[in-house]
């Protein structure tokens, strides 16, 4: 029994050192990335982003190690506007960005599509918005979705409430109407927050965005939360699951005075927007290597497929992705050719 013993200790010992020296030599063999630079789009402030992807760096360098790429340093940064990143890819600056099909297609001579976002649908799509009128908060399905919408979110304000009390009552807003509110909106590349609103007022009534008489670019869209709450913005523009996310923070994060159902109404729905992306930048060296590509989207794939991944993209309201796809984003080109024509 001793001599047993004393074999099956060795046999374990020579195992262990075995697959020690596999991995080392795994390690040595695996290529060197010097540095990955990742940009992120302001979906939430830079602290909430920048906090909730702090794990993000040992993942993916544990992963694409895995892969035979040995990642030294993982550099991540939140973008001050959403053009920021897209300016970013196209210097190179940035290898990765997470940015919104707007703003791809703005850039898209400089970067390509990666990966596109997968999201949770929500039980709310109609283009109908008194149909989102009914006093209910959106609530995600348990069905993954390839695209959204933008909505048109009325606030507590005199003027907001008016609004929504003109469209649940089945009335048509005119352009005076919406000429008089104040609006929040975002950077004219965003997709939910700027341009597929602006197609939607050009559609109805000629104008877009930028005829407003009253319209304010937020940096995010948690700050134009904070302004329709405490009535500085009468409207505000948005992907359609705003609701979903932020009803919980309305009173206490955002100055609610009421429960954000009871504050807040829809009152225009836009066309479906396909979902946002990681683009990889065509004028950097790391994303260059096409193998480098591949294995760093399998890591993005494998990794959102985990818990602690999925707590990471969800400050994105992301869910997971797939291989993207250039073509997807060509009703986005169609759009944004319609909203220079009517410049």
């Amino acid at each position: 029994m001793k001599k047993r013993n004393t074999s099956a200790l060795s046999l374990a010992l020579c195992l262990g050192l075995t697959l020690g020296n596999t991995s080392l030599a795994f390690a040595s063999d695996a290529k060197t990335i010097d540095s990955l630079k990742i940009a992120f789009s302001p979906y939430a402030d830079s602290d909430t982003i920048t906090t909730a992807t702090e794990p993000l760096e040992n993942l993916l360098k544990e992963t694409l190690l895995e892969k035979g790429y040995d990642v030294e340093n993982v550099d991540m940064t939140v973008g001050t506007s959403y053009t920021a990143v897209g300016q970013a890819l196209s210097a190179g600056s940035a290898d990765i960005g997470f940015i919104s099909g707007g703003n791809y297609v703005l850039f898209s001579d400089d970067c390509d599509v990666l990966l596109t976002a997968l999201r949770y649908g929500i039980n709310k799509d109609s283009d109908d918005p008194k149909d989102w009128n009914d006093g209910t908060v959106e609530e995600n399905t348990d069905d993954m979705s390839t695209y959204y919408r933008s909505i048109f979110l009325a606030g507590p304000s005199e003027k907001g409430q008016a609004l929504l009390e003109k469209v649940n009552n089945g009335e048509e807003l005119t352009w005076d109407d919406l000429n008089d509110a104040t609006w929040a909106v975002m950077g004219p590349t965003s997709a939910s927050g700027y341009i597929y609103p602006s197609l939607w007022l050009l559609q109805r009534y000629g104008k877009g965005i930028s005829d407003l008489d009253h319209a304010v670019e937020s940096d995010s869209y948690t700050t134009s939360l904070a302004r329709l709450a405490s009535g500085q913005a009468d409207i505000m523009v948005s992907y359609a699951h705003i609701r979903t996310k932020y009803a919980p923070e309305w009173k206490e994060t955002f100055g609610g005075t009421d429960d954000m159902i009871n504050q807040t109404g829809v009152i225009g729905v836009t066309d479906k927007i396909y979902n946002d992306m990681i683009a990889y930048s065509k004028t950097s060296e790391t994303m260059a290597d096409q193998d480098f590509r591949q294995a760093l989207g399998d890591s993005f794939i494998e990794i959102a497929q985990t818990e602690e991944g999925k707590d990471i993209i969800s400050v994105f309201s992301q869910v997971g992705y797939e291989w993207g796809d250039d073509s997807n984003y060509d009703g986005e080109r169609e759009a944004q050719k319609l909203l220079k024509s009517e410049e």
